[in-house]
C-alpha cells in the first residue's frame, strides 16, 4: 500500500474568520455563507476523482465549525471527533485582529514568529502538528480531516519537516482543500489551498 496522505479541510467562513479576528478555542459558528461553502465542497468530494473518499478515515475538530463543516460536506456519519484538531490557542489575543494586537504591543507583531500571550507556544503548536503527523504516517489508510486555518498551516509546515513558522507562507482560506502526500519517498505537497468548488 502507498504511503498514507493527509486530505485538509478547513472550516467554513464565520463572523470572526470574515473580520481578521483571531478565533482559537472561541465556539463561533459558520455563517450561512460558511454553510454553502461547505456543502459545495462536499458535491465536489462526492463527484469523479473523489467519489465520497470511502476508504479514508474522517476526523474533525470538536469545535462547531469544522464539525459542521464535516457534517454539510456529507462525511459528518463517518467523522471521529479529534482534541488535537482544535485551532491554535490564542490566550490574551483570542478575538483580537491584527492591528488591534500591534496596538496593544505597540509595535511589530506577527503570530508566526512572535506567538502569543498567555495561549498555546509555537512550541506546544508545533509538537501537536508532530503528534498529528506521526499518527497519519502510522495510520493503514489515508486521512481526511476538518479543522482550523493556523493549525492546518502548521500541519502543512511540520508536515515538510520545516518549522513551524513556515506556516506563514502557506495561505488557507476557507474551505481550500489540501493533501499532504509524497513525491519521490519524501513529504511533499500535493496539493494546497484548492478552492475550485467555490467558482
Amino acid at each position: 500500500m502507498a504511503a498514507p496522505r493527509i486530505l485538509l479541510v478547513r472550516h467554513g467562513e464565520t463572523e470572526w474568520s470574515r473580520s481578521g479576528r483571531h478565533t482559537g478555542r472561541t465556539d463561533v459558528p459558520l455563517l450561512d455563507e460558511g454553510r454553502r461553502m461547505a456543502e459545495r465542497l462536499g458535491a465536489r468530494l462526492h463527484r469523479a476523482p473523489w467519489n465520497g473518499l470511502p476508504d479514508v478515515e474522517v476526523r474533525t475538530s470538536p469545535l462547531a465549525r469544522a464539525r459542521d463543516t464535516c457534517e454539510l460536506a456529507g462525511f459528518g456519519d463517518r467523522a471521529t471527533e479529534w482534541d488535537a484538531l482544535r485551532e491554535w490557542d490564542y490566550g490574551a489575543y483570542e478575538g483580537m485582529t491584527s492591528p488591534e494586537i500591534r496596538a496593544q504591543v505597540g509595535g511589530d507583531w506577527q503570530v508566526w514568529r512572535d506567538g502569543v500571550r498567555d495561549g498555546e507556544s509555537l512550541a506546544d503548536l508545533s509538537r501537536r502538528a508532530d503528534d498529528i503527523v506521526a499518527r497519519v504516517r502510522s495510520a493503514d489508510r489515508d486521512v481526511l480531516v476538518f479543522a482550523h486555518g493556523h493549525l492546518l498551516r502548521a500541519l502543512g509546515a511540520r508536515w515538510l519537516g520545516e518549522p513551524v513558522g513556515h506556516g506563514a507562507r502557506l495561505v488557507l482560506d476557507p474551505v481550500g482543500l489540501s493533501v499532504l502526500g509524497w513525491a519521490y519517498d519524501a513529504p511533499a505537497l500535493s496539493r494546497w489551498n484548492d478552492t475550485g468548488h467555490l467558482g
